[in-house]
C-alpha cells in the first residue's frame, strides 16, 4: 500500500474495508477498550498482504512504535454479533 496516514477509524470500519480485510495492517495512535485483543480505533498507516514487506516499510520509515495486526474477515463477523 505505502499510502500516507488515513483518518482514525474504528476496528469495525477497518475490518469492513476491502483495502484492509485479510491483510496485515500497521496502526498508529491506537485506543484499546476491553480485552478484545484489538484496538477499538486507530489510524491506519499502511497495509500489505506480506508481513515482511510491511515491516520492512515501517522500518525504512522509522516507524518503530506502531502496532501491526492481521485484519481478518472473521473479526468483522465476530464484532457485528457483539453489537
Amino acid at each position: 500500500m505505502g499510502a500516507s496516514p488515513r483518518a482514525r477509524m474504528s476496528w469495525t470500519e477497518i475490518c469492513a474495508s476491502t483495502l484492509f480485510r485479510d491483510r496485515w495492517i500497521a496502526l498508529d495512535d491506537c485506543r484499546y477498550d476491553g480485552a478484545e485483543g484489538h484496538p477499538s480505533e486507530a489510524t491506519v498507516i499502511d497495509a500489505d498482504d506480506d508481513l515482511t514487506e510491511l515491516c520492512s516499510r515501517m522500518k525504512r520509515a522509522s516507524r518503530r512504535s506502531c502496532a501491526i495486526l492481521f485484519c481478518a474477515a472473521s473479526h468483522l463477523r465476530r464484532d457485528s454479533r457483539a453489537s
